[in-house]
């Protein structure tokens, strides 16, 4: 917050603004005071501009009710965070993210410690929604991709990063392979107040036991054979930063004591070096095995697995949010897309189909499976039959009897409705890009329809000429074979098309 940053003070109650103004002005606060019909003039009058209120503390609300006043003020300046004092009866249907501006709730007899962790907390609140604000243009939006869908599982994954990004607390990320534990750590990393210091990862799986001190704490030249000259390890590379160790339930006991020490003491000796270095790091850590088994077995320290597991966040798989497979298929495809890999879509049938899916390799199978269909079928309408064998968990027959509340297919065809479409980061050709979008739906549309032009003009909701002329315009034909089960009259109109 700048040092012009003001704390908006509207009371309806001359005396009890006048107390709480003399209150903040005393531990040595800016103060903007204003009664919830004069607030927005007072700002205007006053000159301040939103940035320059760094938050809101509401008291006595005699003029309007404080859901409105909440409303109003989260619509002219949607950062600012609020600091209710006295009984404010608020209605449970209260939107949520205005909800989530509220850090906290005072009663009218303020005490001072109380007061000032509000404050600060406020204060938190405010620093952390702008910068993440002035760094949201430069995002890389592709590492979110295994936290799209809209299920209660991926919702309270998203809930519970949200409570504990922006704290220094060690986080322990569970969950099978391929669940998206690095893409958490990432996140929680960039959404904290260390998100412009290094990002450190290390697989303690993949690096020989042997050489693992080395990479962890770095070594000094001449410390073992091969050690020409002196070398910084991960703990050096992420200070002020964030280290995540994943696959930690891959390291081996005797590492397992010496990491517990640097993550007590704080500091740490390079290998075969004498001098002590301070180390300033946030511990992320992530694996798919049982930790506490590991430690009834004698496998893993029960004293660092207390000090990491301090927030736990288990990532669910892919089977227990089969809901969110549509939604994914389609980032998936938008993120091949947007860096020129080549384009695909998934029938209906399909979509089902992968919905009943065990994905024992849960979204990293996912995106493979969508990496070789696009190989596949470039630019092609992925049917079931077209699915590797092991994919396909419905009949043929059913394809073409999907009931309306299973058409899961439609949902590929947009964004998640939650969430905003995001544009590639290099733009696009827009007349193109709907070109092929169109071009794509109308194929689907006649691959479901078992190319029935009319049925497939009424699952388009157009009239059946104005398909024929968009098969001619984009060169789409029949299946060959089909003519025979197509009524006459889209027998004609589809030959049309197809003869130009």
């Amino acid at each position: 917050m700048g040092e012009k940053a003001k704390i908006l003070l509207i009371d309806d109650d001359e005396r009890s603004r006048h107390d709480l103004e003399t209150v903040l002005s005393f531990i040595g606060e800016d103060i903007l005071a204003a009664t919830s019909s004069s607030w927005h003039s007072r700002c205007t009058a006053d000159g301040s501009k939103p940035a320059q209120i760094a938050l809101t503390i509401v008291g006595v609300c005699e003029f309007i009710t404080p859901q409105r006043l909440l409303e109003d003020i989260h619509q002219w300046e949607t950062g600012l965070p609020f600091i209710l004092v006295g009984n404010h009866k608020l209605p449970e249907f209260l939107d949520p993210e205005l909800r989530s501006r509220i850090t906290a709730m005072l009663p009218a007899g303020l005490s001072y410690q109380p007061l000032l962790d509000a404050l600060h907390k406020a204060k938190l609140f405010h620093d952390h929604y702008n910068r993440l604000k002035d760094f949201d243009g430069v995002r890389d939006y592709n590492m979110f991709r295994s936290l799209v869908g809209n299920s209660e599982a991926i919702q309270r994954v998203r809930h519970m990063m949200g409570q504990v990004a922006n704290t220094e607390v060690s986080v322990l990320i569970t969950g099978e392979s391929g669940t998206g534990k690095e893409v958490v750590a990432r996140n929680l990393h960039l959404n904290s107040a260390r998100a412009e210091q290094p990002f450190v990862p290390i697989n303690c799986g993949a690096i020989p036991r042997e050489l693992l001190e080395s990479e962890l704490f770095g070594h000094e030249k001449g410390a073992f054979t091969g050690a020409i000259s002196s070398r910084a390890g991960r703990f050096e590379l992420a200070d002020g930063g964030t280290l995540f160790l994943d696959e930690i339930g891959d390291m081996p006991l005797n590492m397992q004591v010496k990491l517990l020490r640097v993550l007590q003491e704080r500091s740490f000796e390079r290998v075969g070096g004498v001098k002590t270095i301070a180390t300033d790091v946030r511990i992320l850590a992530a694996t798919h095995k049982d930790l506490e088994a590991m430690i009834q077995a004698g496998e893993f320290r029960q004293d660092l697995y207390y000090r990491i597991n301090v927030f736990p966040i288990e990532m669910p798989s892919l089977r227990e949010r089969a809901e969110d497979i549509p939604l994914l298929l389609n980032e998936l495809i938008s993120t091949m897309e947007a860096e020129r890999r080549g384009s695909v879509r998934f029938n209906s049938a399909a979509i089902q189909s992968l919905c009943r899916h065990a994905w024992l390799g849960n979204v990293r199978e996912l995106a493979n499976l969508v990496e070789r269909m696009a190989i596949l079928h470039p630019h092609g309408i992925v049917g079931l039959n077209d699915l590797p064998k092991k994919f396909r968990h419905q009949n043929q027959a059913n394809e073409e009897g999907l009931s309306q509340d299973t058409e899961v297919g439609s949902l590929l065809l947009a964004s998640n409705p939650t969430e905003q479409p995001l544009l590639p980061l290099h733009g696009l050709d827009l007349k193109a890009y709907l070109a092929n979008l169109e071009k794509d739906l109308i194929g689907q549309a006649l691959d479901d329809s078992g190319g029935v032009v009319a049925r497939a003009a009424d699952r388009l909701h157009i009239r059946r000429t104005t398909l024929v002329e968009k098969m001619r315009k984009y060169n789409l034909q029949k299946k060959q074979g089909e003519e025979s089960n197509l009524p006459a009259s889209d027998d004609m109109a589809a030959n049309e098309a197809a003869s130009g």
